[in-house]
C-alpha cells in the first residue's frame, strides 16, 4: 500500500503551469511540523506535493502561503538528468486529495460571516 497523508502549510504561493496535452499542475512545497523531541521544536519537514487537473486549479485559486492543508496521496520516486548529464533524484507526493483546513483571507481579514465558512473545504 502506498499512502500518505501529511498537514502542513506551504513555504510559496503555488504556481498553477499546464503540461504539454493541457493538463492543469502544481507543485507546492509544503512544510510539515515534527513531534517536539526531548520537549524541545524541531525543524519542519519540507515535502513537494504534485497536484493535476481541476485540482490543480483550485489549489492555483484557494492555496496561499503559510494557509495550512492537508494532503493525501501517494508517495512517488523520480530520477532525471540536468543539461550536464548529472543525474538528480527526489521523492514527492503525487496528491489525490487537498483539503484547505485554514479560512481563506479576504483582503486580510476573516471571511465575513465565520458560522458560513466550515474552515474545510476539499478539493
Amino acid at each position: 500500500m502506498n499512502t500518505i497523508q501529511l498537514i502542513g502549510r506551504p513555504t510559496i504561493d503555488p504556481e498553477l503551469r499546464y503540461t504539454p496535452t493541457g493538463m492543469a499542475t502544481t507543485t507546492l512545497r509544503m512544510a510539515v511540523p515534527r513531534r517536539k523531541r526531548n520537549g524541545e521544536d524541531q525543524p519542519p519537514v519540507y515535502v513537494d506535493v504534485v497536484t493535476y487537473g481541476a485540482q490543480a486549479e483550485a489549489v492555483a485559486k484557494y492555496v496561499t502561503k503559510g494557509r495550512r492543508v492537508a494532503v493525501t496521496g501517494r508517495l512517488e520516486y523520480r530520477e532525471w538528468k540536468d543539461q550536464d548529464d548529472r543525474p538528480h533524484s527526489k521523492h514527492e507526493v503525487v496528491a489525490d486529495q487537498v483539503e484547505f483546513l485554514d479560512s481563506p483571507k479576504q483582503n486580510g481579514s476573516p471571511p465575513a460571516d465565520p458560522a458560513d465558512d466550515t474552515g474545510e473545504e476539499s478539493y
